[in-house]
């Protein structure tokens, strides 16, 4: 089934041939994103051996490393735990696989998903905002900690959205300062997730690897649904030592964070004014006994670590081997693009103008994609979109009148920011958009003002009516899409 809803909305207008070829890249890549097909494809049993084995799987230089066997006979329980975007399609294949092995479990997942496992537990929760169901689904995976033994067998899964959706605040604190915390630094101040986490791993009972303090009498197996063993991201690049010394959102391994990152970020945002007292005299304090769990007692633990998405051996490839089927020469441009939403659609407009042009940096007819997490600083407004949505607008403003050029994005997960849609036949978040040379021209026959829209961050209803927003089934998310496709 595609995960790409819309189509033919999607590609009935404008350059008619370059946005058919523009949803099918996006849907080569968005439909390789699938944490099922990659437990399918190294979990397996043999007997009563449950065996994880692929190296692509693995970190570099983990000094656990090669097939993990785990004879289930020994274990009087088998439990699968987790919070993360799309975290059930994972929990799923492993009910499949451990069939009446598979004692029970709970899992976190977003709001909007369907409920599709059948023996683990499932809360919807609230994200990029936490909300009461985050609490609600971290009390029930605390719940199964309570007795755990070392004749426990403990299966973790998290991934992308697991810094939201894993939100049980420690004493003192409570979820509304969580929740104005958060909005204070994602949404009005535009900080990256790992800034926003220095500060909110050491305000919440699980997350820092706090989780696996819970079950630590146990064999622990971590699944993370996003790529841990070849990506490139500041944080994620290089080997096991390198990831465990400087994570800052997988929530059930070693933590990077401390303290005083977390003044850093209080600075640096200017937000220390604003936020409540007992926050500001926890940091202050800094009592070590509150802080994450670092490599060394991470190693105490029996632990292994894989990642399910490698994208060299999913994302990558899907979108390089459907451009060439299409007739374009692929490109990677940035492979962690990292920037405001709006400056890096300037950036990219000009670049696809200038190959347009010249040929150059790239010849055409030619694909140029990049990966990462853009960031959108929201400020006061309250307009509903996306940094894919807002990415594709200000592209759209630079290549308006090209016969050529077609720029789409999505988040991986399908769900381009907070939500909140409401528009007869839409859905409550957009998964992207596509735009082209026709989009400025069809906004302004249409009454729409792109250059408001982008000041007031108001991309999703601009965007669906003019036929250019994605729906798109959720997902996890191995972050940003981005492609820019210049035709014949």
């Amino acid at each position: 089934m595609s995960r790409i809803q819309n189509f033919e909305m999607l590609t009935s207008h404008g350059n008619q041939t370059g946005r058919n070829h523009m949803a099918q890249l996006l849907e080569a890549g968005l439909s390789v994103c699938d944490p099922y097909l990659g437990v399918k494809r190294f979990v397996r049993m043999d007997g009563c051996n449950l065996i994880f084995d692929g190296p692509e799987f693995e970190l570099k230089n983990d000094p656990r490393s090669g097939p993990a066997v785990y004879n289930l006979e020994h274990y009087d329980r088998v439990i699968v735990v987790g919070a993360a975007k799309g975290v059930q399609r994972a929990a799923l294949a492993l009910e499949e696989i451990l069939g009446d092995y598979l004692t029970g479990g709970h899992v976190i997942g977003k709001h909007g998903d369907p409920l599709i496992c059948k023996k683990i537990g499932v809360t919807l929760a609230g994200h990029p905002i936490p909300d009461d169901f985050c609490v609600e689904g971290c009390k029930k995976i605390y719940e199964w900690s309570e007795h755990i033994t070392e004749r426990d067998l403990v299966i973790t899964i998290v991934g992308s959205g697991v810094s939201s959706l894993m939100t049980w605040p420690i004493e003192g604190v409570s979820l509304q300062e969580m929740r104005d915390l958060t909005h204070m630094l994602q949404i009005e101040k535009g900080a990256i997730t790992e800034d926003l986490n220095c500060i909110r791993t050491h305000l919440d009972r699980m997350k820092g690897g706090k989780i696996s303090r819970l079950f630590q009498k146990a064999t622990l197996v971590h699944l993370i649904t996003t790529d841990i063993a070849k990506t490139n991201t500041p944080v994620l690049r290089l080997d096991y030592e390198t990831l465990m010394q400087n994570n800052r959102f997988l929530a059930t391994l070693a933590d990077g964070t401390t303290f005083a990152d977390a003044m850093d970020v209080f600075r640096r945002y200017h937000i220390w004014e604003r936020t409540p007292k007992a926050i500001q005299d926890y940091f202050l304090k800094a009592d070590p006994s509150g802080e994450t769990v670092k490599l060394k007692e991470y190693e105490s633990q029996n632990a292994r670590v894989f990642g399910l998405t490698p994208k060299y051996e999913t994302l990558y490839p899907a979108v390089r081997e459907k451009a060439i089927e299409l007739g374009y020469k692929p490109y990677m441009l940035c492979e962690y693009l990292c920037a405001e939403a709006r400056e890096a659609g300037f950036v990219s407009g000009l670049i696809a103008l200038n190959c347009e042009r010249s040929g150059e940096p790239f010849e055409t007819p030619c694909v140029i994609f990049t990966s990462g997490e853009l960031v959108v600083t929201v400020g006061s407004h309250k307009g509903v979109g996306g940094r894919n949505q807002e990415y594709c607008l200000a592209a759209a403003t630079k290549i308006a009148g090209s016969r050529r050029i077609v720029v789409g994005a999505v988040d991986t997960d399908g769900t381009d920011g907070p939500g909140g849609l409401k528009l007869s036949g839409a859905p409550d978040c957009l998964a992207g958009a596509i735009i082209d040379g026709y989009t400025m021209e069809e906004a302004m026959k249409n009454g729409i003002d792109i250059y408001h829209v982008l000041d007031t961050h108001a991309a999703s209803e601009p965007l669906w009516k003019l036929g250019c927003g994605i729906q798109a089934t959720h997902n996890i998310s191995v972050l940003d899409l981005g492609i820019i496709l210049i035709t014949k």
